[in-house]
C-alpha cells in the first residue's frame, strides 16, 4: 500500500472533463481557447458538448485542454522533470503549492505566443534537418555523390 499515489493534490482529480472545460469557457471563451490550443473544436460551431465529445476520444486534445487547466486556469508552477513527462492526471502537485488566480489571458498575447512557437518550431526542424544530413552522410559517405553526365 505505500507505493499508491497520493492524486487528491492534483486539481484534476475527480473532476470530470465536461465541468474542466465549462470553467475554462466560463472564464476565458471558445476564442481564447482556439487561440491558445488550436484545437479546430474551439473554433467550428463550439459547444461545450461537441467539444467534449471530441476530447474524450483524441488522447493528445485532452491532454492540452487539462495543461492549459492546470497552468492556466488554475495558474500552478510549472512542474519538475519528473511530472513533466506525466500526463496531467497522473501528476502530482507538492504540498505548499497552491492553485492561484486565472492568467489574464488576451488574443494579442496568443497571436505573440503563436509567432514565438513557429520560430521555435522552424529552428528545432532546421537543426533536425541538419543533423540528420550530417547523419546520413556519416552512415553513407557515397549518400549524396552524383555521377557526372
Amino acid at each position: 500500500m505505500d507505493n499508491e499515489i497520493n492524486y487528491t493534490n492534483n486539481p484534476l482529480h475527480g473532476v470530470g472533463l465536461k465541468t474542466v472545460l465549462t470553467e475554462i469557457v466560463d472564464h476565458y471563451g471558445f476564442d481564447i481557447l482556439f487561440a491558445y490550443l488550436n484545437i479546430n473544436c474551439f473554433r467550428t460551431n463550439p459547444s461545450i458538448d461537441s467539444s467534449v465529445k471530441f476530447l474524450k476520444k483524441t488522447d493528445w486534445a485532452r491532454e492540452k485542454v487539462e495543461v492549459f487547466y492546470l497552468y492556466e486556469f488554475k495558474n500552478l508552477p510549472k512542474v519538475s522533470a519528473e511530472q513533466f513527462l506525466l500526463p496531467p492526471r497522473e501528476r502530482v502537485i507538492p504540498e505548499g503549492q497552491s492553485q492561484g488566480e486565472p492568467a489574464e489571458l488576451s488574443l494579442e498575447d496568443a497571436e505573440q505566443l503563436r509567432v514565438e512557437r513557429k520560430a521555435k518550431s522552424d529552428e528545432w526542424a532546421k537543426d533536425t534537418k541538419q543533423t540528420k544530413q550530417s547523419s546520413d552522410k556519416k552512415a553513407d559517405p557515397w549518400a549524396n555523390w552524383k555521377s557526372k553526365p
